[in-house]
């Protein structure tokens, strides 16, 4: 059997595992490690494509069936979706998605199934284009997305607004994510790594904040990049880039990072301002906070790591208040669908209130620990009203001390493709996905009124 084969059935079984037991896609591809760079690289667009358009395979499945509603194991029916993936939106020649896919089957202990296989993707071949036509009526299956997500972004972001609307951040949803790089300025300027990026044949599309911003014309193995290992650089998106410069520390400053891990906006912070009195980085998973203390490491950054509860802030804080905190809050995680595919399959519309509840208890919890004329940044990377500015707008309604500086401190920023001259009197700035190149975000900055 040919190792085509053989990625065709792994990618079955991985697909299988997010559809139907809630498995993390980035978890179980991370637990892929055989076979060669290349087998890697097809097992890895095979899932990530399979999930992403997942919902409207399926739709199209259902149809290709020859009975309506015919029984599949889970795994047949996740190598069926990776067929008609590859024949779908992939490069890869229509006679080798058949035939490999087909081959399949009896890698997953299932060789009476190949008939069966082979005619659900021969069908799509000859009627295709007249059963797409009948599903790509409902939004929800054109842009494969679930109903409940259509809905809550048709009402956030209508379609006869001013600016962007929920059929651009469906459409910016399933299109592969940009490579964004943060250069750290400790260690090397912009114009001098991007010269390092071009000796390596790396194309930079993109920039900002004098090239320490920088977009790459296609995602790379992070041992590609240059200096990487020895701290020149950090691939992160660049609307998670703007927290940083946000919150503008100064130096002698004491900053609180809650919710830190993986790290990356409390490097950028250190890179940003390496004066600082002491950075705290507090996260509730001590697993999560390796990967805070292994990127400083990296970096040759230094800050004190916490295992604590943002949220019960009693159980580890010293009770010296903070001159700026950065909130980086636990969401739904709906402006990064892009990165994470399986965001569609796992999350549920019930989802987002406990998480509206847990956002705000803890901005109410931290904001005591802010310094009066203090700066606190609340961040996060869902693009749903609730979780965003009807936290904050009604943090600000019942706390008298706070006043929204965010508009201010955007404009400062000057930051690219972000426009608040029109800005609504909504509380914050939300940033839709796919607004230039970067993830939707949500960003407030609060600052603490003096007494």
């Amino acid at each position: 059997m040919s190792s085509s084969a053989a990625v065709r059935a792994r990618a079955a079984r991985v697909v299988a595992q997010v559809a139907t037991q809630g498995r993390s896609l980035d978890a179980l591809l991370a637990a892929e490690s055989s076979g060669t760079p290349q087998e890697r690289g097809l097992l890895r667009s095979l899932c990530y494509d399979s999930i992403r358009w997942y919902i409207r395979l399926d739709a199209l499945l259902k149809r290709l069936l020859a009975r309506p509603n015919q029984p599949l194991t889970p795994e047949l029916h996740a190598l069926a979706i990776v067929g008609l993936c590859q024949l779908l939106y992939t490069d890869v020649p229509a006679h080798a998605a058949v035939d490999e896919t087909v081959n399949a089957t009896r890698l997953l202990q299932q060789p009476r199934a190949a008939g069966l296989v082979n005619a659900i993707l021969r069908r799509w071949q000859r009627e295709g284009a007249k059963l797409a036509a009948g599903i790509d009526r409902d939004t929800a299956l054109r842009t494969a997305h679930p109903r409940w997500l259509v809905d809550r972004l048709a009402a956030d972001w209508p379609a006869n607004a001013a600016g962007p609307n929920f059929e651009q951040i469906l459409a910016a949803n399933n299109q592969r994510p940009p490579f964004w790089l943060r250069v750290n300025r400790l260690r090397c300027s912009g114009a001098a790594y991007r010269e390092q990026l071009q000796a390596k044949g790396l194309e930079v599309v993109d920039s900002s904040d004098d090239d320490h911003t920088l977009r790459l014309s296609r995602a790379v193995d992070v041992n590609e990049l240059p200096g990487f290992a020895e701290g020149l650089v950090s691939v992160q998106d660049a609307a998670a880039q703007l927290a940083a410069p946000l919150l503008a520390p100064r130096a002698g400053e004491r900053i609180l990072d809650a919710c830190a891990a993986p790290g990356g906006k409390t490097c950028h912070l250190l890179e940003l301002q390496p004066n600082l009195q002491e950075l705290v980085a507090v996260d509730v998973s001590k697993e999560r906070l390796v990967r805070v203390q292994e990127n400083l490491q990296r970096l040759g950054l230094t800050a004190t790591t916490i295992a604590g509860d943002a949220a019960e802030p009693s159980n580890w804080w010293d009770g010296r208040e903070f001159d700026r905190i950065l909130l980086d809050v636990p969401c739904s995680a709906t402006g990064v669908i892009r990165r994470h595919p399986d965001i569609k399959l796992l999350r549920r519309s019930e989802d987002i209130g406990a998480l509206a509840e847990r956002q705000r208890q803890l901005l109410v919890r931290a904001w005591p620990m802010l310094k009066p004329g203090g700066r606190l940044v609340y961040a996060s990377c869902s693009v749903l009203r609730a979780e965003t500015t009807a936290v904050v707008a009604a943090f600000l309604r019942s706390t008298e001390q706070a006043r929204d500086a965010t508009a201010d401190a955007l404009s400062a920023l000057g930051a690219p493709g972000i426009d608040v001259s029109d800005r609504k009197a909504a509380a914050g700035h939300a940033i839709a996905t796919g607004t230039a190149g970067m993830d939707g975000f949500y960003y407030a900055c609060l600052e603490k009124i003096r007494g």
